[in-house]
């Protein structure tokens, strides 16, 4: 029925997503300048407990549309399982993944595309993304927004070259497509840092892990502000409480993230250095937010990521001696 000569593969992860990967589908259902692409939807349910699977069973049935849909049950919860199966499954050469929240516009499909086959060394790029707000975000939301994340940047950027890079900074896993070849020839079969599991946020990072290995091989990584993708964020995730977990979770995984920019015999000459940095930054933000922290959800949130971001050389140190015995 459909061929086996594919260009470009759509994966999306979903955990408990029934109420959300309607509008996904919908709206890739509807893509534009597509004709000439040979492309497939891959959907990678992360161990739901809720209709997911029912609701994909029923796009299934219905579709009429000349690339595939395909559903695939990964029961290892965490993103990089998630991820790492759309890759054993994915047949594009080019892959790019969806979250169940993020809604692509009508061309991203083929700006993803284009991009892949006029930038071959390319092992990874990202979109722009938008937010799309249940409720209105608190005041000084900017300062914390990409880590959410919504990138609103407008320049194209190559990491390998951007200050950006250099300090190990990366385009988030929203809306990013990665080069197959680039993955499997680069990417560790297990990753340190797990991502989202259900909903715990201790292990984030997956994506940062990722493209440091791609990065490390010699491989470009890009920001493509003409893929652009809508993030669909709840009022619960303003929520005070859902916030500072999130934060404590990205700054857990700051020792491993950091480390992976340096050569094995210069880690341990760095753990000082980026602890007393982070402890510099913890006293000088309790000095100029120290007040507004039980009000403001923000300030709370950036005490949070520095505070953690200090101490995650200790956790990671207790969790991979734990996982060793």
């Amino acid at each position: 029925m459909y061929s086996m000569m594919v260009d470009f593969s759509v994966a999306i992860r979903t955990y408990n997503g029934e109420q959300r990967l309607p509008e996904v589908l919908d709206r890739l259902k509807t893509q534009v300048g597509v004709d000439n692409i040979s492309w497939e939807i891959v959907i990678i349910d992360n161990n739901s407990t809720d209709n997911t699977a029912k609701i994909i069973e029923q796009y299934q049935s219905d579709w009429c549309n000349s690339y595939p849909l395909k559903y695939y049950f990964e029961p290892k919860q965490g993103a990089s399982f998630a991820r790492k199966r759309a890759i054993q499954e994915a047949q594009g050469f080019l892959i790019g993944f969806l979250d169940d929240d993020n809604v692509p516009t009508a061309n991203w499909v083929a700006s993803a595309y284009a991009f892949g086959k006029l930038h071959p060394q390319a092992g990874a790029y990202g979109s722009r993304i938008h937010g799309d707000f249940e409720v209105e975000p608190p005041q000084n939301f900017e300062r914390i927004a990409h880590f959410l994340p919504i990138i609103e940047r407008e320049e194209l950027i190559c990491f390998n070259s951007h200050p950006d890079g250099r300090l190990g900074l990366f385009p988030p896993g929203a809306g990013l497509v990665i080069r197959k070849e680039a993955w499997l020839e680069n990417v560790p079969d297990s990753l340190i840092l797990q991502g989202p599991i259900g909903d715990s946020l201790a292990a984030k990072g997956e994506d940062i892990e990722t493209l440091s290995y791609i990065k490390k091989a010699g491989w470009e990584i890009w920001f493509n502000p003409e893929m652009r993708i809508y993030h669909r964020i709840p009022k619960s995730r303003f929520e005070r409480d859902y916030l500072l977990r999130f934060f404590r979770g990205i700054g857990l995984s700051r020792y491993w993230t950091r480390m992976l920019k340096h050569k094995s015999w210069e880690r341990p000459f760095m753990i000082p250095v980026y602890m007393a940095n982070d402890c510099r930054k913890l006293i000088l933000h309790s000095f100029q937010k120290g007040n507004e922290i039980a009000t403001d959800v923000v300030a709370a949130s950036e005490r949070e990521f520095l505070l953690y971001s200090f101490l995650s050389p200790f956790y990671f140190w207790i969790n991979w001696m734990g996982r060793k015995k």
